[in-house]
């Protein structure tokens, strides 16, 4: 197992230094730090000695900064009884990293958590890391104060859900986690209860209503399908599992599970592809990565 970390010297990317080594393996795992520094860019021309010794300037400041911004990190890492091996790159931010997360299984970005109200979310950096990085992208944040962790696994039968399961087992200290595997059935054009104009209607419109009714039993019962088969693949693992169903917009309900649930990690399955279904997936994805208020794991398939 090969790990990313990812960091520009922040409070945030510092801080998911420590959330990455107490939520990922330690067994065989190698721990690299990555700082990416920016290119050297000269906004106005100067005479060629100028410019020489102006550049020679600014890679030695960068050195110098980056040199120290991975020492930090690796002491982080010590201090949480891990050893880390460090090296630098050159360039755009994300670019870089999502080159880089091709050689890794677990890529590492920081965030803020629902504790740092003054800075929400994630930069513009680990949004592009996350639509566009290859594999398992953990977003880090503050873990909740119990002694357990609590896990937010979003499953909807797809192989990109199961993936994220397999990752979930594969990567993570699960250890005696508790774990609740959340499904969200979307039948937003299902018509909920009677009214007294139904009576009224037309026998048209009577079974139109019980085709509704129809649909909407075979979701629950897909719901219920995918999460048997999910709680089946943790048991084995002597995982104790929970199961919520909720109905609704993907990303909103995920998102309401994770902050009243006081979870640690939501885990969910995103795809690669390009059609419009498999956008509308990546979106709910990135948007719960964005806005959630704990440590989100995003696995992809490509």
């Amino acid at each position: 197992m090969k790990t990313l970390l990812a960091t520009d010297g922040s409070p945030e990317a510092t801080n998911a230094l420590r959330i990455a080594t107490r939520l990922l393996r330690r067994d065989g795992n190698d721990f690299h730090i990555l700082c990416v520094t920016p290119e050297y860019y000269q906004q106005h021309p100067e005479a060629k000695k100028k410019a020489e010794r102006l550049r020679a300037e600014y890679e030695r400041r960068i050195i110098q900064e980056t040199d120290a911004i991975l020492e930090r990190a690796q002491g982080v890492l010590r201090e949480e009884g891990v050893d880390g091996k460090t090296f630098s790159l050159s360039g755009s931010p994300a670019k870089v990293i999502v080159q880089s997360a091709a050689d890794y299984d677990v890529t590492v970005l920081g965030a803020t958590s629902k504790y740092d109200k003054t800075r929400p979310g994630i930069g513009s950096v680990a949004s592009r890391v996350i639509e566009h990085a290859p594999g398992v992208v953990l977003v880090a944040r503050e873990l909740a104060a119990g002694s357990s962790l609590r896990i937010l696994a979003c499953v909807d039968g797809s192989s990109a859900s199961d993936r994220a399961l397999g990752s979930l087992i594969k990567y993570f200290n699960f250890g005696a986690a508790e774990i609740t595997l959340m499904h969200v059935v979307e039948t937003p054009w299902v018509h909920l209860g009677l009214d007294h104009e139904w009576l009224t209607e037309s026998a048209a419109s009577r079974e139109e209503y019980r085709s509704e009714l129809q649909m909407e039993r075979e979701l629950q019962v897909e719901a219920e399908e995918v999460l048997e088969a999910a709680r089946e693949l943790l048991t084995r693992h002597g995982l104790s599992v929970n199961t919520v169903v909720e109905e609704g917009n993907p990303a909103t309900e995920i998102l309401g599970q994770a902050d009243t649930g006081e979870y640690d990690l939501v885990l969910m399955g995103a795809t690669g592809a390009s059609d419009v279904k498999h956008e509308m997936l990546g979106s709910v994805s990135s948007k719960v990565a964005g806005q959630a208020p704990c440590s989100v794991v995003v696995v992809k398939e490509w």
